[in-house]
């Protein structure tokens, strides 16, 4: 899991993005990061991280995934190299999770073939998107300052995806301030309708809290389900 997190923050430490704890040490148990020295937000915090997280977006790849398998939260994630973006979110991130759901007896049979009704639609139900580096599990915990109250962003489920899924993940857990989502739209423009679509990538995260957390997610899973199926 270390070795994983240390892979996915040297690839996120790009020009311009938001700042990255550098990686010194990393073992089997273990990883060494520099201390950000975290201080109280600076006055353009927001508006920078919209800014930065932006740049960070920008940067693409011509196929979904990373170059290894991770984690997202204590959950494997996985990351094989896929040409479609609907059949990388479809397979790898929604049935994956539905599958495991139904291996931990959160979800019956009914509901395992709802979400497969469910990634069938994604085609008309989410834009054509490039496969942008994103940071992958993007809430206000992992969402830090450092030491002049600058962004910085620590604990990634790295991988190459849809930049509207990880923007749908800011606004999963209370959100990020109307300055963050301005700033963002006007280094990387969204298709109209993105905040519409929060619900089909913020799945992902729900089903993934199920299974780690229990059956206190399992209304919102369904719902959205219900919702789009």
């Amino acid at each position: 899991m270390f070795e994983r997190e240390a892979e996915g923050l040297t690839a996120l430490n790009q020009p311009d993005a938001p700042r990255i704890p550098q990686v010194y040490l990393v073992g089997s148990d273990f990883l060494l990061l520099e201390d950000l020295n975290p201080t109280k937000p600076a006055k353009d915090y927001w508006a920078s991280f919209g800014q930065q997280l932006a740049r960070l977006h920008l940067k693409t790849h011509p196929q979904f995934g990373f170059d290894s398998d991770n984690y997202i939260g204590s959950t494997p994630q996985i990351n094989f190299w896929t040409e479609d973006g609907y059949e990388f979110f479809g397979q790898h991130r929604l049935l994956y999770q539905a599958k495991l759901a139904k291996s931990n007896r959160y979800f019956d049979g009914k509901e395992l073939r709802k979400t497969e009704a469910f990634i069938k639609r994604l085609p008309d139900l989410v834009p054509a998107q490039l496969a942008s580096l994103i940071h992958g599990d993007l809430w206000k915990g992992n969402a830090i300052s450092d030491e002049n109250g600058q962004p910085a962003l620590i604990d990634p489920a790295t991988h190459y995806g849809w930049a509207e899924a990880e923007m749908a993940m800011t606004a999963l857990f209370g959100g990020f301030p109307s300055e963050f989502y301005a700033a963002y739209e006007d280094g990387n423009p969204l298709e109209p309708g993105w905040r519409e679509r929060f619900p089909i990538y913020n799945l992902y995260h729900l089903l993934n809290h199920l299974n780690l957390f229990g059956m206190g997610y399992h209304l919102q899973v369904i719902s959205i389900l219900n919702q789009y199926t």
